[in-house]
């Protein structure tokens, strides 16, 4: 196995981690931001209310797009797998 190799390898198994995660955490920092205003214009600073909906509506994300999240990571490790059977012979 050469450094390229390795290399590319690592590049991939990152860019489909954040191609993952990319929407969960989309999803965390909109309702973030949206109890923030919403703290701030109501003068609410009740230190839960920042957590709740976003716990929920993030757990909510992860469920909808299981299918999703495990197709990709199947995909991903199919990949290398026949990779590494064919660099093994």
């Amino acid at each position: 196995m050469t450094e390229e190799l390795l290399v590319m390898i690592l590049k991939d198994a990152f860019t489909t981690a954040f191609i993952i995660l990319l929407p969960i955490l989309t999803v965390a920092m909109v309702v973030g931001i949206i109890v923030s205003i919403f703290q701030a214009a109501t003068s609410i600073q009740e230190m839960t209310l920042t957590f709740v909906p976003k716990i929920f509506l993030t757990l909510l994300t992860i469920v909808l797009l299981l299918p999703w999240i495990i197709d990709t990571l199947v995909s991903f490790t199919e990949k290398y797998f026949t990779m590494f059977i064919t660099l093994v012979k």
